[in-house]
């Protein structure tokens, strides 16, 4: 009652204070029951308990927020008889504490989750502000991008084609006034510059697969294969390859950005196999752990499993230029575009046995 609870609250104690009820209860996380103050001179002295107060035996409770948990509070419910506080009067205080526990739990909850719902909507606040300064970066590095595209396509290759064509020029026109050594320094000089210009396309063939909007729709692989092998042989006529393009090649993906995956593969595959009396190159796809596994497989140089990891790398080269040409970004090139599939590519291959490089696309079946 008002009274009892004005003499309690006349008297806080510590945890540690052994004189009082509570602080024991809360200390041993049990009822602590004073059946007649009278009979406890030092709780009685503690709390101001005198023959005037109407305070004559209490029992204090633990209010554990879960079982055996540190107390939260404790109940104190007191008596103006001595031994009125029976076995079932504290069973009742112990089930308030009971209650209170699990009311006292069920706020802290609640306080938690709107605490944690405060935080995620700062954070989602701050996400917000973050992906809006980096979409307007990115912007800007797009247009950064694109301007040098353009500089790349239209200010650097001007220049590369009038060495190129000058250099001709005077093969052609002079030859015969510059002795062997000097129309061997002209070779070189038309040779160096159409490398250049190679090597520019290649990066601006990067460049705009990395960048161009996909147009997702059902692709004949088989046929593209087919198509790029003719402009190989056309290209090359006096060349005898056995290639084998299995039938059924389908999937789903940007038919542009894929054709020229597949040009890459198929170029790579002609070229290692230069020398090879039986060249082969197979273009097929399997079933591996639930999804297609599409190959472009050749019986060429091959390469070092080793440096394996180093074939998708720009610029990076593991045979000799001299014998292989190339500028070393037609398999970053390809990766860069099956990765916008959402797909892998990897490959295996040895020295002198030929390289197989595997490729999927997820957008095959909605992955």
């Amino acid at each position: 009652d008002e009274v009892t609870a004005a003499v309690l609250a006349r008297h806080p104690c510590a945890l540690t204070d052994e004189r009082c009820p509570a602080a024991a209860a809360a200390r041993e996380r049990r009822p602590v029951l004073v059946a007649d103050l009278a009979a406890a001179p030092a709780a009685a002295a503690h709390l101001g308990v005198g023959p005037g107060d109407p305070v004559a035996a209490l029992v204090a409770v633990p209010v554990a927020t879960e079982p055996g948990g540190r107390p939260a509070a404790v109940i104190v419910a007191a008596s103006d008889r001595p031994g009125a506080l029976d076995p079932e009067a504290v069973a009742f205080v112990q089930h308030l504490a009971d209650v209170a526990g699990v009311g006292l739990e069920a706020e802290r909850r609640e306080a938690s989750r709107r605490e944690a719902e405060r935080r995620l909507a700062e954070m989602n606040v701050r996400l917000e502000e973050r992906v809006r300064e980096r979409t307007a970066d990115l912007a800007a590095a797009y247009r950064e991008l694109e301007a040098f595209a353009y500089s790349v396509s239209h200010d650097l290759r001007a220049p590369l084609r009038a060495l190129d064509g000058f250099s001709l020029a005077l093969l052609e026109d002079y030859g015969e006034a510059l002795d062997e050594t000097g129309q061997d320094y002209l070779r070189r000089i038309r040779a160096a510059a159409q490398r250049m210009a190679a090597l520019i396309d290649d990066l601006l063939t990067l460049s705009r697969v990395s960048r161009r909007e996909m147009a997702v729709a059902e692709v004949d692989l088989g046929a593209l294969a087919r198509q790029v092998l003719a402009d190989l042989r056309a290209a090359e006529p006096g060349r005898r390859v056995r290639a084998r393009v299995a039938g059924g090649l389908t999937a789903r993906g940007d038919p542009h950005l894929l054709e020229v995956a597949l040009r890459n593969l198929l170029d790579n595959a002609w070229k290692f196999t230069r020398g090879r009396e039986d060249a082969r190159i197979t273009v097929g796809a399997r079933r591996r752990g639930g999804e297609t596994v599409y190959y472009v497989r050749d019986n060429g140089a091959g390469f070092d499993p080793r440096y394996a990891d180093k074939l998708f790398v720009p610029f990076q080269r593991l045979h000799d230029a001299a014998e292989f040409p190339g500028t070393g970004i037609g398999l970053a090139t390809v990766q860069r575009i099956v990765h916008r599939h959402g797909g892998r590519v990897w490959a295996e291959g040895g020295p002198g046995r030929g390289a197989t490089f595997y490729f999927t696309l997820p957008t095959n079946g909605g992955g």
